[in-house]
């Protein structure tokens, strides 16, 4: 008997259709149309006010979309299971001085679904003792979530969005604010639970980091500009399309290198 990929499903895992969302009079998705398959690793690059985090907000439910349909695994968005989808939001959207602990954040994943009992079962610690310990954080588990490096905060973060092991985990700027090291062995992380049937879409400014390790990228400029594998849509004419302006592509055995063509303004003359 053939054994049954949990990618093999007949819908997509993400599907927006004519979607319109915006905020008062500004409309910042407009006929919106896109489609994420299940099983897929896929990043969405573009610059700054470009729509991105809107529309990760709509996929999620948290912000109301004027017209369209958007679908999570064939179900409509208000309708989706608790524990379904993951969300790990930007770290400089979080309240630092607020006084928890790295296992108090990770503990706010089952209050997120529903659990309010203000402690935790044996079973409770010990899922999170694996997650923190999978994640790099087992020994600080005790420390005050404000006295933790940018890597172990955001690590932390992804234990809370991954405690209930969600079919979909979408995350905003993983990479943002970690050092390189750090950022690499996030993705490698993210590449797992991938590998493992997770479904990931994740938003990110860090081109050169995409190119090398996400099979799947969505350029996005209020509305998608191309998408596909990197070495096919990472081109001067798709690239300067979603961030109107230069940017220069250099490819070198199998891999590549995108760098701003326009000089930095030094004030030096």
């Amino acid at each position: 008997m053939q054994e049954t990929s949990p990618f093999d499903v007949p819908y997509p895992a993400i599907s927006l259709a004519n979607v319109t969302a915006g905020y008062e009079r500004l409309d910042v998705l407009n006929d919106l149309s896109l489609a994420i398959d299940a099983g897929q690793l896929a990043g969405i690059v573009g610059p700054t006010a470009s729509g991105k985090s809107t529309l990760l907000r709509v996929i999620l439910g948290l912000h109301p979309f004027i017209s369209g349909q958007v679908h999570v695994f064939n179900e409509r968005a208000s309708n989706i299971k608790a524990g379904t989808i993951g969300y790990v939001p930007q770290l400089n959207s979080v309240d630092w001085t607020f006084p928890v602990t790295v296992e108090e954040v990770i503990m706010m994943g089952l209050n997120a679904h529903g659990r309010i009992v203000p402690w935790l079962s044996k079973n409770e610690r010990a899922i999170i003792r694996t997650l923190a310990n999978r994640l790099g954080v087992e020994d600080c588990l005790k420390h005050s979530i404000n006295d933790t490096s940018g890597g172990q905060r955001q690590r932390a973060f992804l234990a809370r969005a991954l405690i209930h092991n969600p079919r979909l985990l979408i995350l905003d700027e993983p990479t943002s604010g970690v050092d390189i090291k750090t950022q690499h062995e996030i993705l490698h992380l993210l590449n797992d639970l991938n590998r493992a049937g997770m479904t990931i879409v994740l938003t990110t400014h860090d081109l050169n980091a995409v190119a090398s390790h996400l099979p799947w990228v969505i350029c996005f400029n209020r509305g998608v500009v191309a998408q596909g594998r990197p070495a096919d849509i990472f081109t001067n004419e798709i690239m300067t399309e979603t961030y109107g302006g230069d940017i220069v592509i250099i490819k070198h055995q199998g891999h590549l290198l995108i760098a701003n063509s326009t000089p930095l303004n030094t004030g030096r003359h």
